[in-house]
């Protein structure tokens, strides 16, 4: 149960995933033009301008930039760092995946998942609206290009689904891009499922570009869904078979990121068809 329940990072990014097609054009035509806000060697802050619970310890934030027209300047598939203090007053820096766009102007959100030993939980615990966030980037090994492959298989547990979503979302709102998506994601029980309401919605809007899978370890009665832990079968089932044009994504806490690439190793699946977050 337990790796099910961190992703290395203590934070989920999120945005809303009904934007119409016509907000991801603008993106994709013109928002990739302009200069980001962040910057990849330097913190630059960021006002907190609305903060939402949404359970007992998830919230959500949304930090504006500098103008209503401004892009945080994200590549695809990339991440940024936040700079806070713990609850010792010491400086503590994470990496957090943010599933705002570009075509999201002059706001990014982040939903933050807050553990009670996390030092940046504390931080975000304790932010106020009108507080500042040191925000650096972006950073990340993985390049998205459209037509870089024909489809993508993702394997996701817990706050893992934050690049998942990143990915999806920019594939299935340009107009331009074909690429099929396959995810899996697992978590723990239901309600700890995030971004359903948005995955759902992309899943009904492009039926046939985006499926998803759940899979629970303690499913609620009535479930639908997979059980247990991801399995090799499961992979076979949901995600695309090996080939030369497609690749499976994966990002999870350790003990799963490591079984999941020993499933794709024995499906047949070679180290250029697989990336790890």
């Amino acid at each position: 149960m337990d790796f099910l329940e961190s992703c290395g990072v203590e934070t989920v990014g999120i945005a809303v995933a009904g934007v119409a097609v016509a907000a991801g054009a603008i993106y994709f035509y013109l928002g990739r033009k302009s200069k980001g806000s962040s910057d990849p060697e330097n913190f630059r802050e960021f006002k907190l301008v609305q903060k939402k619970q949404l359970s007992h310890n998830v919230a959500k934030f949304q930090f504006a930039l500098p103008t209503a027209s401004s892009v945080l300047g994200l590549p695809i598939g990339q991440h940024i760092s936040c700079r806070g203090k713990d609850n010792l007053g010491d400086e503590a820096i994470k990496p957090y995946t943010p599933t705002t766009l570009d075509s999201d102007l002059g706001y990014f959100e982040l939903v933050i998942k807050m553990y009670p030993q996390g030092r940046m939980s504390h931080h975000f615990r304790e932010m106020k609206v009108g507080d500042y966030m040191s925000v650096k980037g972006p950073k990340g090994r993985f390049k998205y290009q459209v037509g870089q492959v024909r489809a993508f298989g993702m394997i996701a547990g817990g706050s893992g689904i934050t690049p998942m979503f990143q990915v999806t979302r920019a594939i299935l709102e340009n107009p331009k891009d074909k690429t099929k998506v396959h995810l899996i994601y697992a978590n723990v029980t239901y309600e700890d499922i995030l971004l359903k309401e948005e995955l759902d919605s992309l899943a009904r809007t492009y039926p046939d570009r985006f499926q998803i899978y759940y899979v629970l370890n303690q499913p609620p009665d009535g479930w639908e869904g997979g059980v247990g832990f991801v399995s090799k079968d499961m992979i076979k089932t949901h995600c695309p078979a090996p080939a030369h044009d497609i690749q499976v994504l994966r990002c999870g806490p350790p003990p799963m990121n490591k079984a999941m690439a020993a499933h794709l190793d024995d499906l047949g699946y070679t180290k250029e068809m697989q990336f790890q977050f």
